[in-house]
């Protein structure tokens, strides 16, 4: 998954892409806090075999070395003045939160790239060319490459690797034809020896970018994953058991709409309204959360989930967004034991007076995120749901507290349970009637 593709799936907010952008430049920082570290390494180690077998090297560069010494310390310092106002500019990028302009990128690109040149051009003459290209110096290329992989440009990583390459391969054909008639090893003027070591160049910068490559993809991968795990916390809040919400987080659903069977509960507290209208409103919330704290903690643990508040009750879903097979029964047994619980609480005085209202009803239903870019919630759409709506508000008219429907009857009456048989009855909205169950 690319930075383009997470963008255009809307996981990647602006937030990340100025951060991403930010932790960029950082790395960038570090990139070049490290090639200052490696020019004054290389300045560290030259003093120093300098100074361990001075006459040695005197001997190697023509009784000139100290001139070489000289040349090189000036030419390294001039690239760590040029290291530290490249650092100095990304730290005042960084905290302005701005970019830098590709151009400028590519140009310091070249410039760096172009250090282990400069210097081979200048022992070239202390030494002779061809045996410039022989010297350490032409390792410097290989960690200029490596090190723009911290810019997470796959581009600049190959432009890297195609300066170093075109550059060594240009100096090498230079040197080998100013040294066509001088006597040295055949392998020293060989061209196609340098044009290996040119090419091997070019491979680092385009391994270098691939591997950038996957550092992005990997890095958007990740994020992806988070959001999403964020996404379906924030579909689901706290109204889904744990085990259900590990499942989610394992599975990663899309949550696109689809088709799933369900069971539908609809709960309703009696009298809500009668009771809200003498109460103020810190009361009346304190009492629904008496309620419904012990409710939401019934129905997660029978693995369903509260889809909606409905300020005196509440709708309820089992088998969206998963099912374990059992999502009737576990609805039923749900429900006798909300009953039996508000039933506990108000015998021991720990909620005032209460008496609820069930309806349940099974049966297809399309399931999924719905909303614009701006606000989304996990839905349940389908006959169904309204058929379970008018069943809990039959309660009334019968003076039960559970009634559930033929479908739901017919897949939970293998199992032990007291249920009446209402018969047919006309639901509010719906041509055909609903054959019901009082279940006790």
């Amino acid at each position: 998954m690319t930075f383009r593709s997470i963008k255009d799936h809307g996981t990647t907010p602006k937030a990340f892409e100025r951060e991403f952008a930010l932790e960029i430049l950082k790395s960038d920082r570090l990139r070049v806090t490290i090639l200052i570290g490696v020019i004054l390494s290389a300045l560290l180690i030259v003093l120093t075999v300098a100074l361990l077998d001075f006459e040695q090297f005197q001997q190697s560069f023509h009784s000139n070395f100290r001139g070489f010494i000289i040349t090189f310390i000036t030419l390294m310092g001039v690239t760590l003045v040029c290291l530290v106002v490249e650092r100095v500019v990304i730290d005042r990028l960084s905290r302005r939160q701005a970019h830098p302009s590709s151009l400028i990128q590519y140009l310091s690109s070249f410039i760096e790239t172009s250090i282990p040149t400069l210097v081979m051009m200048i022992g070239s003459l202390f030494l002779g060319p061809i045996y410039a290209l022989f010297t350490p110096v032409t390792l410097l290329y290989p960690v200029f490459i490596v090190l723009s992989a911290l810019r997470l440009n796959a581009r600049l990583c190959v432009f890297t690797g195609a300066v170093a390459a075109i550059e060594y391969s240009m100096l090498a054909l230079y040197f080998v034809n100013e040294t066509s008639n001088a006597t040295v090893e055949p392998i020293l003027t060989s061209m196609a020896h340098h044009i290996i070591r040119g090419l091997l160049l070019l491979i680092i910068g385009v391994v270098t970018g691939f591997v950038t490559i996957q550092i992005k993809q990997r890095t958007f991968n990740s994020f992806a994953t988070v959001e999403e795990r964020n996404r379906i916390r924030r579909t689901f809040g706290e109204y889904v058991s744990p085990l259900v919400m590990e499942k989610l987080l394992t599975l990663k659903p899309d949550l696109a709409s689809e088709h799933r069977s369900v069971c539908v509960m609809f709960l309703d507290i009696r009298n809500f309204s009668t009771f809200a209208e003498k109460r103020t409103p810190e009361a009346v919330v304190a009492y629904l959360e008496s309620l419904f704290e012990f409710m939401i903690e019934i129905v997660n643990r029978h693995h369903g989930i509260i889809n909606k508040f409905l300020g005196d009750g509440f709708m309820a879903v089992f088998g969206a967004p998963v099912s374990n097979g059992t999502d009737c029964l576990n609805a039923v047994e749900a429900a006798r034991e909300i009953i039996l619980r508000v039933e506990h609480e108000v015998a021991a005085a720990k909620v005032l007076p209460t008496r609820v209202g069930i309806g349940l009803h099974a049966g297809e239903a399309v399931t999924g995120s719905i909303g614009s870019a701006l606000r989304k919630e996990y839905a349940v759409i389908g006959d169904v749901v309204n058929v379970a709506s008018r069943i809990e508000q039959l309660n009334k008219e019968f003076g039960s507290q559970l009634l559930i429907s033929e479908t739901v009857w017919q897949a939970v009456s293998d199992k032990i349970y007291e249920a009446t048989p209402i018969g047919a009855v006309q639901v509010k909205g719906r041509e055909a009637p609903v054959q019901l169950w009082q279940v006790v």
